[in-house]
């Protein structure tokens, strides 16, 4: 099956609620630009994202933490591309030390779980055919 990883930091521009906290509509963003490539990789074209059957938010992300997102197609029909996503927490800041301390987890922290649908028309499809 066909995998891809991105991994960045949550910028202070990211932050959309008190705390720093971060809006869960960002891993959904992640998720769509590895669905780009995993599309691009499997097909030669960056397809449509359909639709979610389901998302799970199971942890808090904070401006300054390193989110990896990873994806992978799952089953593939004629023009669909069954994906399952999970980003996981990386590194953190620790602020309690001092404003440019961080941490390097030793255990990720999942904080989100999706999976959905893609569509990459027939006559877009460059590859496996």
């Amino acid at each position: 099956m066909v995998k891809s990883t991105i991994r960045l930091r949550m910028s202070a521009h990211d932050a959309h609620y008190g705390g720093e906290l971060v809006d869960g509509a960002r891993m959904l963003g992640l998720f769509g630009d590895v669905a780009t490539e995993l599309l691009i990789i499997n097909d030669g074209d960056e397809g449509l994202f359909k639709a979610y059957d389901s998302v799970e938010f199971l942890a808090p992300v904070h401006a300054g933490d390193f989110i990896e997102a990873t994806g992978e197609i799952v089953s593939s029909g004629n023009t669909s591309r069954k994906m399952v996503f999970e980003a996981r927490k990386v590194i953190t800041p620790r602020t309690d030390i001092n404003d440019s301390a961080c941490d390097v987890l030793e255990e990720p922290i999942v904080v989100c779980r999706a999976s959905g649908t893609c569509v990459v028309l027939k006559d877009r499809q460059r590859k496996n055919k």
